[in-house]
């Protein structure tokens, strides 16, 4: 079936890879998996090996309406929707579940949010994703990003295997890797220091004192002291600071 260019879609067929995705997302006493576009179905065929029940999300009316012919006799429920506007409750999924996919590189942030951000947060998200992007997720103080840090914030994350293009069909321009989320019971921080992040980051590259001076209206000077308090250097940079420098940033700030 010929691929759709504005829905992103390249298809993965390696077997060993699609066998990756699903071993990494297996967990123990959880029997359902929210596929998101699964296109052909070949990951679905591989989440199978690890899950009882696949609930597929799938945009491309064509591929919904194909993917339960290749799979009689499993339980598999596809949803012809776009998976950012639905509403996850009307999945009726049960207390545990995890999410996997491979998913479109320009809707991996918004997907990942959605998620993390949910009434009822899944067990773990396993997606494969453009490399460049896994690894601001997954990354650490001196690169981190907005991504990186409100991902990380919600989510413990961790790196799989690099998937490079010429595995897929048509190739994509970029690689790919596998990216692993655990939700935490509890956030790192809270949404008064995902803000003052969003401020710190107005000009990712300038001097976080600045940007800070700028986004919180308060002196250079009071903030010098801050920073001087908290030992951050004052030519500290946006992506130089850890998840709990952030912290005792914004409880000294407000």
């Amino acid at each position: 079936m010929k691929n759709r260019k504005s829905l992103g879609q390249h298809w993965l067929k390696d077997r060993d890879i699609l066998l990756d995705i699903s071993d990494m997302a297996a967990t123990d006493g959880c029997g359902v998996v929210v596929e998101i576009g699964p296109g052909l179905g070949t990951l679905t065929s591989a989440l199978f090996k690890n899950f009882e029940k696949v609930v597929a999300i799938e945009l491309d009316n064509r591929l919904a309406e194909n993917l339960p012919k290749s799979f009689p006799g499993k339980k598999l429920e596809v949803h012809n929707q776009d998976i950012l506007s639905l509403e996850l409750e009307s999945l009726n999924l049960p207390e545990e579940y995890v999410v996997a996919g491979n998913i479109p590189y320009y809707i991996t942030s918004p997907i990942i949010q959605k998620f993390l951000h949910a009434n009822h947060r899944p067990q773990k998200i396993v997606l494969l994703i453009q490399k460049e992007v896994a690894e601001r997720l997954a990354a650490e103080p001196g690169d981190y990003s907005i991504l990186g840090l409100s991902a990380q914030i919600y989510a413990k994350v961790s790196l799989g295997p690099v998937v490079g293009r010429d595995f897929f069909t048509p190739p994509p321009k970029v690689d790919s890797q596998i990216v692993v989320l655990e939700p935490l019971d509890q956030p790192l921080a809270t949404e008064s220091t995902i803000a003052l992040i969003k401020l710190g980051f107005i000009a990712p590259r300038k001097k976080l004192l600045t940007n800070l001076a700028v986004g919180t209206h308060l002196p250079k000077e009071k903030l010098a002291e801050i920073f001087t308090k908290n030992e951050l250097s004052l030519d500290a940079r946006p992506a130089d600071l850890s998840i709990t420098d952030w912290v005792r940033l914004e409880k000294n700030i407000h």
